[in-house]
């Protein structure tokens, strides 16, 4: 008998993080019916997170009506399931309620967009007894470094006259004070992981304006002014709350919402591929493996360069154990990944295919399955 982990990441528009686990899975048994499988969900913290880890771990969906980026209503879904702990863990991913894809084209500007909807998310899920969070905050459309998020978990960001200032970016050119007192009492209990794979500061030319404004809709001109404001935001907040720190790593991530969840929520920003890891205890289940299955939909020098499947290769081979990858495609770039620690990989696709064909889940389900059996049949020599 044999013991396989497989984490495997998203075949995005096709196989969920679980479903090409199962496939995997079945691969297996067609060889070794008696083999432990321990299938894990894997993620890097972006788009796909709260499904894998919610599905994967046991928990529940959460769907809530929440303001959107624009202040209109958006329906956005999050996770709640059981931490390491024991206690009640929600899994968000901001883009949920400020995310790029839910402003047109035409309509991005960060000078308005707002993280309200971030917060009310947060609120919902501390009403319902969650005390930790695990929180993706990649693809924002927002610049308002995290304002619209915080005064909705209750925080006070008051202009001259002690009135709330507005919401978006511009809001920040009215700031003149910050109150904390509001805030909600139980966020004092909550202990709050955010998966974050830049370490681009507050402000400054390596800052949230400068480096990420163009792809929210910013020009020159407002860049330097969201940067003078955010500049001030961060003067006025280390009055409050002395330990903050604009320069800190990842502060200036998704418009700055990594330093308000540092500075006013005492968060830890982690790479998303090893948060995801941790949380799911990936190392505990490598005791006594003999191989780990990974992969994900496609694999190529960026994969190399830390994604989730090289998380838990590097992991994996700390341990000593082989680490075989399943892929939909490979390119060329895609053998940096055996120095990487992933020891063998195969591209499931198996015939001449159009896109749509290749991409749709019955197909993808089965040539997971139909390849990871023939590579366990030579494994099994």
């Amino acid at each position: 008998m044999i013991k396989a982990v497989i984490a495997i990441d998203s075949f995005k528009g096709s196989l969920s993080s679980l479903e090409a686990g199962e496939a995997a899975k079945e691969g297996i048994l067609r060889v070794y019916p008696e083999a432990e499988n321990v299938l894990l969900p894997l993620a890097d913290g972006g788009e796909g997170t709260v499904e894998a880890l919610t599905g994967g771990m046991g928990g529940n969906f959460e769907r809530i009506t929440v303001t959107g980026p624009l202040g209109e209503p958006v329906q956005s879904v999050y996770g709640i399931t059981e931490a390491g702990d024991g206690r009640k863990m929600a899994v968000l991913e901001m883009a949920q309620a400020a995310g790029l894809p839910l402003v047109p084209e035409e309509k991005r500007n960060p000078l308005v967009t707002t993280t309200y909807g971030v917060g009310e998310m947060i609120r919902d899920a501390v009403e319902k007894g969650c005390r930790r969070f695990l929180i993706g905050i990649g693809g924002s459309a927002t610049n308002d470094g995290g304002v619209g998020m915080l005064q909705a978990l209750g925080f006070s960001f008051l202009d001259s006259q002690g009135d709330p200032i507005c919401a978006g970016a511009k809001g920040l050119r009215d700031l003149a004070a910050i109150r904390t007192d509001g805030a909600m009492p139980e966020l004092r209990d909550c202990v709050f992981r955010i998966a974050c794979d830049v370490t681009n500061p507050l402000c400054g030319v390596h800052g949230s304006s400068a480096v990420y404004g163009p792809q929210k809709g910013a020009t020159p001109e407002m860049i330097s002014a969201m940067d003078t404001w955010l500049w001030n935001y961060a003067d006025l907040t280390g009055k409050s709350l002395p330990g903050s720190c604009p320069d800190a790593p990842g502060a200036g991530a998704a418009g700055g919402m990594g330093f308000a969840f540092q500075s006013y929520l005492g968060a830890e920003l982690l790479p998303g591929a090893a948060l995801v890891l941790e949380e799911t205890r990936f190392e505990e289940h490598l005791a006594d493996a003999d191989l780990v299955l990974t992969g994900e939909g496609r694999l190529d020098g960026q994969t190399a360069m830390g994604k989730a499947p090289v998380g838990a290769a590097r992991i994996a081979k700390e341990h000593g154990i082989p680490v075989l990858a399943f892929c939909g495609s490979a390119d060329r770039e895609a053998s940096a990944c055996n120095e990487a620690g992933i020891d063998a990989y195969f591209p499931i696709l198996r015939t001449v295919t159009t896109l749509e064909e290749a991409m749709d889940k019955e197909n993808a389900y089965r040539n997971m399955a139909d390849t990871v059996e023939q590579v366990m049949r030579v494994w099994k020599l």
